[in-house]
């Protein structure tokens, strides 16, 4: 699955920006959290997105039925 890759790949990019956050030290700390904030919010909607993206390519739905995503989720 294509997506799933784009997912991995973008998880991977956050993953850098976040880094490259973190380690610059002209950033105050106040800043960085709001920087880090909207990339950890991003990071959580992909992540999610990734496991319910795997969860149907190795579950995949039967026709006329539910995905059944929501029975697998603890949340």
């Amino acid at each position: 699955m294509n997506s799933i890759k784009h997912i991995q790949n973008a998880l991977a990019e956050l993953d850098k920006e976040v880094e490259t956050i973190l380690l610059d030290w002209s950033i105050p700390l106040n800043e960085k959290d709001n920087l880090m904030l909207v990339l950890l919010q991003q990071k959580r909607v992909l992540t999610q997105t990734l496991e319910d993206l795997t969860y149907l390519k190795e579950n995949p739905p039967t026709p006329n039925q539910a995905c059944g995503i929501s029975k697998y989720r603890e949340d």
